[in-house]
């Protein structure tokens, strides 16, 4: 074995520290030493500090200098306290937390208080265990899905508190009732202090970017002719009126986003004034999405939302909402009808492929994207009406739906199609198993190219605003700000 592998295994950097720890132990200065062993003091310091691996001989010549042996310097005993966070701490500084942080590493001087030692290398773990915290893993991510859904399905996905705020907010800028204008949201904006400015270069990650100190809110001038530039203003702003932090988990994190779009949807759609229609449209049996969509002049998406925050609080009636990507898989979901859709070994529904049967599918394929689609499913655990439509979005076409148990149906429009389904993924199979000649003839012949959308990868969180660029975000500010 080489000198360089006895080094390696024994540690160059505990090496060095035992032989700074006899040294000082037998009152040797490093000057005393190095004479003693024909070496110059800077380069047995850069031995001491673990910078350099010396050479089998030179370190025979040192232990008889210290009056040890070599098996004694390369001994596993432990070191002295001091000796022992001189070590951890040198070795943290060559880590990814220190790289990260952009702290340089620094010489740790005799004249460094212990004290001052301890203190920075727990801060050093506590740092390390918020990143492992927040850098939360694909099934960490689904878990807090879960958690989340679950909180909703309680709560019938209504939250008082948040319905409360949305209420407080219109009363401020005494908004009359009925849709949400853009004068109106722009006066809400100003309510809360900020003023609305639009920029060509808004970070491409982004879909607003707050400027706090400035009181100043940048949204994009490049807006899609189809896109609500009110949702992008109140999104933003609704962070604001919550009171939301930095997410110190991906929960906190999804938990945030949630009760934004919540607090944006209360906000396009007020509780007091839709409420009253939707109550009046129920008892003439003519519950509509589009209808919905229409009067408030919001996107199908936005409407099936808020009619899942209301329908079982104020109607009555439980439901359940789904967005699937054209690919098939499943980005969005909640229910409390009970409805059984596919899930994973932890309950995760986000992710998961939507039967093929099921509306949210079936109406990729109907040529009609004007009319709404319906249709009643048959499955293992009763049978279920939906409604659906095709909207475009940045990662590709989805299907939104908003269903029904089959004794609700009665107070929806489109309650008479004549269109029918029938999906036992529930129980079998069903549509997740291609027919039987289709998978003898292809299976070995075929090999896809996998089209994973964007929104999927959203749901594996890095940093403190997952998919954000936040040093695009923080030039675009410095570019902008005021002087």
């Amino acid at each position: 074995m080489s000198s360089a592998d006895v080094i390696e295994d024994a540690d160059a950097l505990t090496v060095g520290r035992r032989i700074r720890q006899l040294r000082t132990a037998r009152g040797m200065t490093l000057e005393d030493l190095a004479s003693a062993v024909d070496r110059a003091p800077s380069q047995l310091s850069m031995i001491e500090n673990g910078r350099r691996e010396p050479k089998l001989s030179l370190l025979q010549t040192i232990a008889r200098a210290l009056g040890t042996t070599i098996d004694a310097l390369l001994a596993g005993e432990p070191l002295d306290e001091r000796s022992t966070m001189e070590i951890a701490l040198e070795r943290a500084m060559k880590g990814q937390t220190f790289q990260t942080l952009g702290i340089a590493p620094f010489r740790i001087a005799k004249t460094l208080p212990t004290d001052v030692l301890k203190v920075m290398l727990a801060l050093h773990g506590e740092i390390e265990r918020l990143r492992d915290e927040r850098a939360a893993t694909p099934e960490e991510a689904r878990r807090a899905n879960v958690e989340l859904r679950d909180l909703m399905r309680t709560q019938d996905n209504y939250f008082a508190d948040l319905e409360q705020q949305a209420a407080d907010i219109l009363a401020a800028v005494k908004h009359p009732g009925g849709p949400l204008t853009q004068r109106i949201a722009s006066e809400i904006a100003a309510h809360l202090g900020f003023t609305l400015h639009y920029a060509p270069d808004l970070p491409q990650t982004t879909r607003s970017v707050a400027d706090i100190a400035n009181g100043r809110l940048y949204l994009s001038s490049r807006v899609p002719t189809k896109s609500d530039a009110r949702t992008a203003v109140l999104q933003a702003l609704s962070s604001r009126i919550l009171g939301h932090g930095e997410p110190r988990s991906y929960a906190e994190f999804l938990r945030q986003r949630v009760e934004t779009n919540y607090l944006t949807g209360a906000l396009l759609i007020p509780e007091a004034h839709v409420v009253p229609v939707l109550q009046d449209a129920k008892a003439r049996r003519a519950i509509s999405i589009e209808d919905l969509r229409d009067a408030y002049s919001v996107s199908y998406e936005t409407a099936a939302h808020r009619f899942t925050n209301l329908a079982t609080r104020h109607l009555g009636i439980p439901v359940h909402f789904l967005k699937v990507h054209e690919s098939g898989t499943i980005t969005k979901a909640y229910e409390n009808d009970d409805v059984n859709f596919p899930t994973d070994r932890l309950g995760a529904i986000e992710g998961q492929m939507c039967c093929r049967r099921w509306t949210s599918r079936v109406v990729f394929d109907v040529e009609d994207r004007f009319n709404p689609y319906y249709q009643y499913t048959d499955t293992g655990n009763g049978t279920y009406w939906c409604t659906a439509r095709v909207e475009a979005s940045s990662e590709g076409m989805h299907s939104v739906s908003v269903g029904v148990r089959f004794d609700d149906t009665r107070w929806f429009v489109g309650r008479d199609t004549p269109n029918r389904g029938v999906s036992k993924h529930s129980v079998e199979a069903c549509c997740r198993r291609a027919p039987a000649e289709l998978e003898e003839r292809w299976r070995e012949n075929s090999w896809p190219n996998v089209k994973t959308p964007r929104t999927l990868l959203a749901t594996l969180p890095t940093g403190s605003f997952p998919g954000v660029d936040t040093t695009d975000v923080y030039e675009f500010l410095e570019a902008h700000a005021p002087r």
